[in-house]
């Protein structure tokens, strides 16, 4: 039995490349699209004048609308202390 199942799921599979059908999908969760911002002058004004006034990254990442991952990548690149610490 199990023999013809599997000869009727080929068939169906060449029926659907003969024909060009296209199989259907399961259904997954999409993927957000990344959207990805320039940093303004604003911006890293804004980020150096946090910084220098010790925020933290995640109170600057919030004000920046920005990930804490973003926000230090950035304080990297520009050379800024990020550190909290006095």
């Amino acid at each position: 039995m199990r023999q013809r199942e599997y000869c009727g799921a080929l068939q169906n599979e060449r029926a659907v490349v003969q024909l060009g059908l296209k199989k259907k999908e399961p259904n997954l969760a999409k993927k957000k699209k990344v959207v990805r911002r320039a940093w303004t002058k604003d911006d890293l004004r804004l980020l150096k004048s946090m910084a220098k006034d010790k925020k933290g990254v995640t109170k600057i990442a919030k004000a920046l609308k920005r990930t804490t991952r973003a926000v230090e990548n950035k304080g990297y690149k520009l050379g800024v202390s990020l550190d909290t610490r006095g």
